[in-house]
Order: structure tokens, then C-alpha cells, then sequence
């Protein structure tokens, strides 16, 4: 079964290499698609309520590619925190029982509230806040040592 990421921004450089790489890795083992959803930009000086507003445009670009039918995973602060064999392990669960799975990674202000009670499940990538294209990087090659774990096959540790 596909698994889509759904993301807020466009990723640039020094991220881009990366990410195609491991775009290219994963497409061995499973169809991916990466969905880009633009993100509002904002003076470098935003109010609560200017961000708040921000925020809820972009969640709403989000929501909109999300199907009724659809495993949302949202990254956030809130999440759960996995390893890579537990991480592995539902992944594998979820693709055995027939399940679209889409990974959605906020832009620079986050999630919004909308989005995140839309998710089925909240998975934290690290403790650290991460930037969000580096955080696309980080679930990428997540995925594909979970395919390589899934598949029997040796990853380094």
C-alpha cells in the first residue's frame, strides 16, 4: 500500500539532496508520493492572532488532500516517540492490513489544531524540534530502514 507525505513548504537545498535520495531508495520497496502544500509566509514579526491565522490556512491546505479513508500520522511536538524497530513493526502492521498511510509535517509554525485532532495517531521524530524540511529528511530515511528491517535485509545500526 502507498504511503504519502504530506507536507507543508517546499524543500530546498541542503535538504533536497537527501530527500530524492531517499525518495529513490523506497521506491524498491513501496510506492511514495510526497505532496507539497504552500505555506503562508510571514513577516518575521507576526502577532498570536496573525499566527494562529497562518497557521489554520495551511491547515486547511492540508486537510483537503487528507481522503476519509486515510492512516494520518502527524508529526508533532505531542507525539509519541518510537524506535526504529517499533516504528517498523506498525508500519508493516498498517501496510498488512490494507491501510493508505499519509505522514503530514507542518511547516515553520507547526500544525494546526484541526490537523492534529484529524490524525490517527502523533508520532515525535526526536525531543529536539527539528526544522521541518530536516524533520522530511529524518521520516524519510526512517521509511526506508523500515523497509530494509520489514524485508530481512541488513541496515547499518
Amino acid at each position: 500500500m502507498p504511503i504519502s507525505i504530506l507536507a507543508v513548504g517546499k524543500i530546498s537545498l541542503p535538504f533536497s539532496p537527501a530527500s530524492q535520495e531517499f525518495e529513490k531508495r523506497i521506491s524498491r520497496y513501496d510506492k511514495l508520493q510526497v505532496i507539497q502544500v504552500q505555506d503562508i509566509k510571514e513577516p518575521l514579526t507576526l502577532s498570536p492572532a496573525l499566527m494562529e491565522q497562518s497557521l489554520q490556512k495551511e491547515g486547511l491546505g492540508v486537510l483537503q488532500k487528507i481522503k476519509a479513508g486515510d492512516y494520518v500520522i502527524a508529526l508533532c511536538i505531542q507525539g509519541e516517540q518510537q524506535g526504529s524497530l517499533q516504528f517498523a513493526r506498525q508500519l508493516g502492521k498498517l501496510r498488512d492490513e490494507g491501510r493508505h498511510i499519509v505522514f503530514v509535517i507542518g511547516g515553520s509554525l507547526g500544525l494546526s489544531e484541526e490537523v492534529i485532532k484529524r490524525a490517527d495517531e502523533k508520532l515525535s521524530l526526536s525531543a529536539f524540534t527539528l526544522p521541518h524540511q530536516l524533520a522530511r529528511v529524518v521520516l524519510l530515511e526512517q521509511i526506508y530502514r523500515s523497509y530494509k528491517i520489514l524485508s530481512g535485509e541488513r541496515y547499518h545500526k
